[in-house]
């Protein structure tokens, strides 16, 4: 019996299994746009899923308990002028959500705890700085309001969206990128590119540190991600169009760490990816099935599980980071599959016979508080994420009200980082100081004419009462 059937791993065996039928997201008009992107996000409070609309793009933000019929009139966030192309919720904070279109713009949205009443127009910050369309976004892992995107002008933008003003601008790329990926503290970053290069870029140098030519030698469109352990995980087509699978030293890009083939299907391989378990989840746009291999320090590095099947072809994924998981059901992962009509959760578990927590399954998971303010990460410092225990699971906080007058700030910090005696006027830089007293001032001004208003309005309304008008 060969080694690879016998190896040791509390993964080797993990069951994926859709749920019932009720407790999916029926009657969605799922988007048609021809983007190799998930159309789908979701986190432990919120799905969100780009949907077809007339005249502008627009997507869906259900609470994850509204299962069932979706009302055809509820309400979508609507407020980009072209078809949206990515979603990305904040890891920082499961209330904000940002989107990037064809009109060419990044918008940061705050989504409410309770159902709106009408579609959500008005988006917290508006990001301009692509002169084409926006195809890509993405946060960064550890550090507050920092925000990637991409675009079909080939310029990677890095953006501090509590001010709305880019950071960094790279323009290292020559044709279209395919996907941009960070590695698991935010350091560095991976693209792929249709000029068949897989690159590895230090953002805070403005420049490419690795790069290698066609990992995979077919012309079709690759994906790269990074795992935990620094490597990189691709997915792209042979030179025969059989898809495959690739493993990478970006510290010694000259031969792969394992390049394994898969089938001859041609929808381009989506991987999600959980740093947790080492686990990487490849779904296909088109295919029926999920495929999911484990990666370990032993040869041959990538190891095939499981394929979970179903009848209908998916057209998009959302993937649940781990703070959203049933740990009672030892639920390793979750996947969101996109019909045409319909968004059907899927169940990654491992089965145990005991209902205690199981220790092993679930080590400290990234938690919702960065790790970095966007000054101290554009200094030059670095962190892991700030991780949470899962034991007793994990409960979503309530919403933050944003109080954004103008675009200067995204969250309000918690009071446990620093309390409001510790802030004073010295600490702030002197742009941000003549903001706030132009502002305090604006303030006054106005409540003085309202008080005036106010007086004026009562003494008007004592003369009618006294009957003097």
């Amino acid at each position: 019996m060969s080694r690879s059937i016998v190896r040791q791993s509390k993964f080797r065996h993990v069951f994926g299994q859709a749920v019932k039928a009720d407790q999916g997201y029926d009657d969605i008009r799922v988007s048609k746009v021809t983007w190799d992107s998930s159309f789908c996000a979701v986190n432990p409070k919120f799905l969100a899923v780009i949907v077809e609309s007339s005249g502008g793009g627009a997507f869906l933000v259900l609470p994850l308990s509204k299962m069932g019929r979706v009302d055809k009139n509820y309400p979508l966030v609507v407020g980009h002028s072209g078809p949206v192309l990515d979603i990305d919720w904040c890891p920082h904070s499961d209330n904000i959500l940002a989107s990037c279109s064809e009109d060419t713009t990044a918008m940061v949205w705050q989504i409410p705890d309770h159902t709106p009443s009408r579609p959500i127009s008005e988006p917290i910050v508006v990001l301009e700085g692509h002169s084409k369309r926006v195809g890509i976004i993405t946060w960064h892992p550890t550090a507050r309001n920092i925000l990637l995107t991409a675009g079909s002008d080939n310029l990677i933008i890095i953006w501090n969206v509590g001010t709305g003003e880019p950071l960094i601008t790279m323009d290292d790329h020559p044709d279209l990128i395919y996907n941009v990926s960070w590695n698991y503290n935010g350091s560095l970053f991976c693209t792929t590119c249709k000029d068949r290069r897989l690159r590895v870029c230090d953002p805070r140098k403005s420049e490419v540190v690795a790069e290698r030519l066609a990992p995979h030698e077919g012309i079709r469109p690759m994906r790269a991600i990074f795992t935990k352990e620094g490597n990189i995980f691709t997915t792209g087509f042979t030179r025969m169009s059989q898809r495959e699978l690739g493993l990478w030293d970006p510290t010694n890009f000259e031969e792969p760490i394992a390049l394994l083939e898969l089938d001859t299907s041609n929808g381009v391989l989506l991987p999600f990816y959980d740093p947790d378990t080492n686990i990487v989840y490849l779904s296909g746009k088109g295919d029926s099935s999920i495929r999911y291999f484990e990666i370990t320090e032993e040869p041959p590095y990538v190891h095939y599980i499981s394929t979970f099947s179903s009848k209908e072809p998916q057209r998009g994924m959302g993937f649940m980071p781990k703070r959203g998981m049933d740990v009672s059901k030892c639920e390793i992962a979750r996947l969101y599959k996109l019909h045409e009509r319909k968004c059907e959760p899927i169940m990654m578990t491992v089965p145990r016979k005991s209902d205690l927590f199981q220790d092993d399954l679930y080590p400290d998971t990234a938690g919702p508080d960065p790790a970095l303010e966007p000054e101290e990460w554009m200094d030059g410092r670095d962190a892991d994420p700030i991780l949470v225990s899962m034991r007793d699971g994990y409960v979503p906080p309530k919403s933050r009200e944003l109080k954004v007058a103008k675009k200067n700030v995204l969250d309000t910090r918690p009071a446990t980082r620093r309390s409001m005696s510790a802030v004073d006027g010295s600490s702030l830089p002197p742009q941000l100081l003549e903001k706030l007293v132009e502002e305090i001032q604006n303030l006054k001004a106005t409540v003085l004419s309202q008080e005036k208003r106010i007086c004026d309005l009562e003494n008007k309304l004592s003369k009618y009462t006294n009957g003097t008008v």
